[in-house]
């Protein structure tokens, strides 16, 4: 016969195993000490105090993309002009001739003696060393990062180097998070969220592209999304926009000619360029680390890796100058079609040379601009010939470029959102979001297809880490207690004696199998006690159950998530939890145990595997 819900077992005592109707829910006695999960609450005063810091942290994350720009205009002028200056410069105009080859061979020995007596740490581009702090370190990184990495970006940039700014400056600016996190009290959620607010300041000062960095810093710094931490992570990145705009006006970051709406075989053909796109962000992952690989066997120390890198970095840019340098000039000239044909294509070869060895010889310096410009480039070329074979089509080479920008970054990084949301907020092209959306997310497909890590990950795998981008919500705080643990319970009455309750333990009564078991005195919940304590030894005459229960007991009220259950069983390091209703503290409706809790995947797995026919026929799951 089933018991009825919430009815409970007197073990130990009379008739063992015989159900009793359950007690009417009156509101009975409190219990002292009693420990019951605690409902996080989304927002509190943490969060304000959190966003405050955040906003501090934006304004001097602005003030160092600010100055970071200046020192890498005022190593550029020393560097490849021999004059003491900030002003923007492009390397491409130097007169050095064929001496152009040692400055970035020069500042690459510069960036390898940073790295070998400063920290190895401000070898590469940043975002995956900020994701390995998060994910295995509770987001503490060392306090030298944050002069070290823009400094020695600097000097790589500004001797050449074919890298963007921003990536320095997303990595100091998680930096300054981290180091904030690290000297006043927080928690280790806490840090993360000041060091995800800093690095997607960082971007913003950068790009002024608020809302695309918050969605990066979401996508591969936060792994999550909570008002706990997207909340100080906007505002810090509204507030270093700001900075932007103070020092650099309103301007988008790169302009372009105003599009018009694309036609629906344009729009077809967009979705089928950003697939394409995709191929080349995965050839341009993987051969980003063949060459990092090929870096490893030589029989050098690494310190001397960047500035064989800066050899090749020189060469190519001797040949091909408009490669030296950040380049944001290039990728506004190529979406907005000044820069088109077989001169383009070839620079991007050529950029992609220059930027690929120098990456893989470990030096510094950020991807996203070198990416963009790839991007830009195919996805140039691939309209330009579209327009060729297929004019009928409608297709923009410009929109064609912005497409291809923002999809091998999508493709490359699996941050589909923030690189659709990038490319409207750098351009102010709002035409451009339809396909830009298609585009971004075929190659966010064919990316996956055809690569297990991306571009950010890859590094952590090959370290042995686990990094994973997919969010869901947990499948633990979508289930109540109630709807799992308000089952009969096997109590013991707090007076019975412990002789007759091991020797009830010894039989072969289901109940007694049980590992742990609530002990009630008059009906009310006084603790709670194992097998180990019922069996521990001691001499039992005189003795009754009560005299084994330890400390007040932990108990799930009925309207709780399994989420806060099990929670509560990691704080209290136990294996089951008594159920009880908020208006009857002390009376037992059920029991929950670690076994609920798995069991609890059980639908999840369902939902995920279990093919359905029809109306809703159900096929045998997936290895069944």
């Amino acid at each position: 016969m089933e018991r009825p819900e919430g009815s409970r077992v007197e073990a130990g005592q009379g008739e063992v195993g015989r159900a009793q109707l359950p007690v009417a829910p009156s509101m009975g006695p409190t219990l002292a000490g009693v420990r019951a999960p605690t409902v996080m609450d989304p927002v509190d005063k943490r969060v304000v105090f959190i966003s405050a810091l955040a906003v501090v942290l934006a304004l001097a994350a602005g003030l160092v993309a600010q100055g970071l720009g200046q020192l890498i205009h005022l190593i550029t002028n020393i560097a490849f002009f021999g004059r003491f200056s900030t002003a923007d410069v492009a390397p491409g105009e130097h007169t050095l001739g064929p001496w152009v080859i040692g400055v970035p061979v020069v500042g690459a020995l510069i960036v390898g003696v940073m790295a070998r007596y400063g920290s190895r740490a401000i070898r590469g581009h940043g975002i995956p060393e900020a994701m390995e702090r998060v994910l295995y370190n509770q987001s503490r990184i060392p306090p030298r990062m944050t002069f070290l990495k823009p400094l020695s970006a600097a000097v790589a940039i500004g001797t050449g180097g074919p890298f963007g700014a921003e990536g320095p400056i997303i990595a100091t600016g998680g930096a300054l998070g981290s180091l904030l996190g690290q000297v006043l009290r927080v928690t280790a959620d806490e840090r993360k969220a000041l060091l995800a607010a800093g690095a997607a300041a960082g971007m913003a000062a950068t790009f002024g592209a608020p809302v695309s960095a918050v969605l990066l810093a979401v996508e591969l710094l936060l792994f999550e999304y909570r008002p706990r931490s997207v909340i100080p992570v906007a505002l810090a990145t509204a507030t270093a926009t700001g900075v932007r705009l103070a020092f650099e006006g309103g301007a988008p970051a790169f302009a372009m000619p105003e599009l018009t709406v694309p036609g629906g075989a344009a729009l077809a053909f967009y979705i089928v360029l950003g697939g394409v796109v995709g191929v080349a962000s995965m050839l341009a992952t993987r051969a980003v680390y063949a060459i990092e690989d090929a870096f490893e066997k030589l029989p050098v120390h690494w310190m001397w890796w960047p500035a064989l890198g800066g050899l090749v970095v020189g060469v190519v840019g001797w040949l091909s100058p408009r490669t030296f340098g950040v380049g944001y000039t290039n990728i506004e000239d190529i979406l907005s079609g000044r820069f088109v044909g077989t001169a383009m294509l070839v620079f991007c070869v050529m950029k992609f040379i220059s930027w690929s060895v120098a990456l893989g010889s470990g030096t510094s310096g950020g991807t996203l601009a070198p990416l963009f410009t790839l991007g830009g480039g195919l996805g140039s070329g691939l309209g330009l010939l579209a327009t060729t074979l297929a004019p009928g089509l409608g297709v923009d080479i410009r929109m064609a470029a912005l497409v291809g920008m923002a999809a091998i970054f999508a493709g490359a990084s699996r941050a589909l959102l923030a690189s659709v949301v990038f490319a409207f907020e750098t351009t102010r092209q709002p035409l451009g979001l339809l396909p830009l959306l298609g585009g971004c997310a075929a190659a966010y497909l064919v990316s996956s297809l055809l690569m297990r890590h991306s571009i950010m990950t890859e590094k952590l795998a090959r370290r042995g880490g686990r990094v994973l981008t997919e969010y869901g919500v947990d499948a633990l705080g979508q289930v109540l207690v109630r709807d799992v643990g308000l089952k009969a319970v096997v109590t013991l009455d707090a007076d019975r004696p412990l002789e007759a309750v091991r020797t009830w333990l010894g039989s072969s009564d289901e109940g007694a199998r049980h590992q742990g078991f609530p002990v009630v005195s008059a009906g009310a919940l006084l603790g709670v006690v194992t097998r180990r304590d019922l069996l521990d030894g001691r001499e039992v005459e005189g003795r009754r159950v009560r005299d084994v229960v330890r400390r007040s007991p932990a108990v799930a009220y009925d309207d709780s998530s399994l989420r806060e259950a099990a929670d509560l069983m990691v704080e209290e390091g136990v294996g089951r939890l008594p159920v009880v209703r908020r208006e009857a503290p002390s009376h037992v409706v059920g029991i929950i145990t670690r076994s609920d809790l798995l069991g609890a995947h059980r639908r999840r797995l369902d939902d995920s595997r279990r093919r359905e026919r029809g109306l809703g026929v159900p096929l045998p799951a997936q290895g069944a």
